[in-house]
């Protein structure tokens, strides 16, 4: 190299911190677990996995990131710890977050919502067997019993040792008595529809409309028949003044 080649140093520009993304319902449930205490990514991850899972499911990656977005708000922060020789970071809520979290619990709530794959499979089996429709009600009906026995084991826990947070079983209990109902009423619904498609031929298209409205009426069950039935009257009452 030539003695007059000035020496150059490499300077490593740092990048820019993101912008603040705006808070979500998954952001709540994160800061209404920091409110609880302080987590780390992990911890909360296994809580989010172990709590809401059956009702408010989110992928790890998500969870993994939005603490950092707390963060931005000035609604979390963080601190490093050293767990043995392995480092993590632990977050916090804030003053600021705490009065967020309030804020939020007192607005309306969004109108429920259900997620299930073997729905979706449902509606459109007529493009599939029937072989594949009648597995995946049976799949459908023995993963809800797993789910409900999960449940019932959980309850258990709670009542022999109070769980990790018994001054939250009153809101607990709340939330298991919906979930254990819900997963009680997709397990006897999965068993009903697999004994009313047992009875048909296949999965197929209706192609003749009688006989599409008979399997209709075969297949919606009591409880739909009827509230259609009362709608129907109401409107033809309105109509006719």
């Amino acid at each position: 190299m030539p003695e007059n080649t000035p020496n150059r140093r490499i300077v490593k520009r740092e990048r820019p911190e993101p912008p603040a993304r705006d808070l979500t319902t998954t952001s709540y449930a994160i800061l209404g677990l920091l409110a609880i205490r302080p987590w780390s990514a992990y911890e909360m991850t296994s809580q989010m996995r172990r709590g809401l899972r059956l009702y408010w499911p989110r992928a790890e990656s998500g969870v993994y990131d939005e603490p950092r977005n707390l963060i931005r708000h000035g609604l979390a922060t963080a601190r490093a710890e050293a767990t043995g020789r392995r480092p993590r970071t632990v977050y916090s809520i804030t003053a600021k977050g705490r009065r967020a979290l309030r804020r939020w619990l007192a607005q309306p709530s969004a109108p429920p919502r259900f997620e299930a794959e073997a729905l979706v499979r449902t509606v459109f089996a007529d493009g599939g067997t029937k072989e594949a429709l009648l597995a995946t009600l049976r799949l459908m009906r023995e993963q809800t019993l797993d789910s409900y026995d999960e449940i019932v084991s959980q309850g258990v826990d709670y009542l022999t040792t109070g769980g990790p947070f018994p001054q939250r079983l009153h809101v607990i209990a709340l939330v298991g008595r919906f979930l254990v109902g819900m997963q009680a009423w997709c397990a006897e619904w999965a068993r009903q529809a697999e004994e009313v498609v047992e009875g048909w031929p296949d999965t197929g298209p209706i192609t003749d409309l009688a006989v599409a409205i008979r399997t209709f009426r075969a297949s919606a069950g009591e409880e739909l028949l009827g509230r259609i039935a009362e709608q129907d009257a109401a409107r033809r009452a309105d109509e006719a003044g």
